[in-house]
């Protein structure tokens, strides 16, 4: 049996979806179970059940602070080195990502899942292709972006989850072995090339400026996270590519463009939208 937590979110769901499709045995774990899944809250220990529990797909609990996040984690390995599963599979954050504000939080948790005990293996995840179009901003005339003329190797989220499919469903060949999963360079001026609008740069101070002041739904902690994302980006710290995935899937990745075009069509106000025709 394989188990897959977050089975609620996008990249747990997706992954779930890729291992039925296989014919795998897979389940998923999440603290607001569905049909289909079991509960698992990393923080009610006494739901960390994973008796029977061949392999674990441990996708990263990270919509917190570094040390809550690393406190889930430490409590979820515990469990599967208690209850006897015998892989774990933890979807962490790309090589180059290590200039990212959320970064610490996933390489403290690759150490807890080397000195686990368990048998191991680590995806290091790209930045999606979708949370790339998402980020931009509509202005009047156009879309607008902190990334300048930087470029990311994006990745389209579906690639991950079956990359996360493919690793779980045999996972001896992967022991010990740490995948950097990036895709296809891209830009903002692409994305807004496709929607066949201006893109503007603005300057980094600006964007701090509006995610702390006209963001009030962001948790603290999320602000510096995004501004790293737009720094990073913008002076060339993520757009490195790597062949790990189209060597994973046995084809070439998705092209991330229309995903992150999609993306940020979906925030295009509709009054603008209907104007464009």
């Amino acid at each position: 049996m394989i188990l897959v937590t977050g089975a609620n979110g996008n990249l747990g769901s997706a992954t779930l979806a890729a291992l039925r499709a296989r014919g795998a045995a897979a389940t998923g774990g999440s603290r607001t179970p569905g049909e289909g899944t079991r509960r698992l809250d990393f923080d009610d220990r006494a739901s960390l059940d994973l008796a029977g529990v061949s392999t674990l797909v441990l996708v990263s609990a990270g919509y917190a602070e570094d040390d809550r996040v690393a406190a889930r984690h430490a409590a979820v390995l515990e469990a599967a080195a208690r209850d006897g599963v015998r892989h774990v599979v933890y979807t962490s954050l790309t090589t180059a990502g290590d200039h990212l504000g959320f970064a610490l939080a996933h390489r403290v948790t690759e150490r807890l899942v080397r000195a686990s005990g368990l048998p191991w293996t680590v995806l290091r995840n790209g930045l999606y292709a979708e949370l790339f179009g998402a980020l931009m901003t509509w202005a009047d005339d156009g879309l607008e972006s902190p990334f300048g003329d930087g470029a990311l190797a994006a990745v389209v989220r579906e690639d991950l989850a079956e990359a996360a499919a493919i690793v779980a469903a045999d996972p001896a060949g992967h022991r010990g072995r740490v995948h950097d999963l990036v895709g296809r360079p891209i830009t903002a001026a692409q994305v807004a090339g496709r929607l066949g609008v201006p893109h503007r740069t603005v300057g980094l101070g600006e964007y701090r400026r509006r995610l702390l002041e006209e963001a009030p739904s962001l948790l603290p902690f999320q602000p510096p996270m995004l501004a790293s994302i737009a720094t990073a980006v913008r002076h060339g710290f993520l757009d490195a590519t790597s062949t790990d995935l189209a060597d994973l899937l046995g084809r070439p990745p998705r092209d991330p463009l229309p995903a992150a075009v999609a993306a940020a069509s979906a925030t295009r106000p509709k009054a603008a939208a209907q104007t464009a025709g």
